[in-house]
């Protein structure tokens, strides 16, 4: 894929002038960026809200892993008791 030079942003710049207007033109590039910032947090959140769920599943997996022992436990104890 070429890479845009000046010139080549130059002509863009001067049809969208033409097309939009110079009142409108600052709001459009507003817009612009807002939506390329919110892409960008959009495709870096997921990797980090996936870590945390990984963080909250193991810890919930442990969680239970410890307290079905403990219960298995009580359980043999009671039986060798009896």
């Amino acid at each position: 894929m070429p890479r845009l030079g000046f010139p080549e942003l130059a002509i863009i710049l001067v049809i969208a002038l033409i097309i939009f207007g110079p009142g409108k033109l600052p709001g459009l590039g507003k817009s612009v960026g807002e939506t390329i910032k919110e892409f960008r947090k959009g495709t870096s959140e997921p990797v980090s809200v996936n870590k945390t769920e990984i963080s909250e599943t193991v810890q919930t997996e442990t969680k239970a892993d410890v307290k079905g022992q403990a219960i298995n436990a009580e359980g043999k104890s009671k039986e060798n008791k009896t």
